[in-house]
């Protein structure tokens, strides 16, 4: 059975355009997912992060899958070591990142994995993105649409950078 997925990609090193349609295109060749959209590419302002890091490339990108949670995990975490990605740290520089945002209604809580992402209701650079090509889902712990959370959050430092493009996977 296919669940539907909602992944967030970010890039603020080395050619950023590439790193993102290099993880779209590794994604898509992965048995048991499918891109089935792409939200618009947006530039943002890196957060959390000292001294003044270069500037994001963000994505959301819906999916759908067979594998369970676990193992979506396991294969966006080997295209990031395979896109050059040398440390999984928080708040530091990358060429590629891929987050797991929503699973379906999925909660998922496990020492490596917690589905849906703990911060993307805080997070503006995932939620522009990610409203853009889901504006009705819900947050299954919130109970709540995801769009609402949008109001609240910071969005001044977030800007179109690349319209959205249909798939052709």
């Amino acid at each position: 059975m296919n669940t539907v997925c909602y992944l967030l990609l970010g890039s603020n090193l080395g050619d950023r355009e590439t790193n993102l349609r290099a993880a779209v295109e590794s994604l898509d060749a992965i048995p048991g997912i499918m891109i089935s959209a792409l939200s618009s590419v947006y530039e943002t302002t890196p957060q959390e992060m000292s001294g003044e890091p270069p500037l994001f490339l963000n994505q959301a990108v819906a999916i759908e899958t067979t594998l369970a949670p676990a193992d979506l995990l396991i294969q966006t975490e080997s295209v990031e070591r395979r896109l050059g990605r040398t440390d999984k740290g928080n708040y530091r520089s990358r060429l590629i990142d891929i987050d797991i945002l929503y699973f379906g209604d999925r909660i998922v809580t496990t020492k490596t994995l917690t589905i849906p992402h703990p911060r993307v209701l805080q997070r503006g650079f995932a939620l522009v993105p990610l409203v853009e090509l889901a504006p009705e889902l819900i947050d299954p712990v919130a109970k709540r649409p995801v769009i609402e959370y949008l109001a609240a959050v910071d969005t001044a430092d977030i800007h179109l950078y690349q319209s959205r493009v249909a798939h052709a996977g």
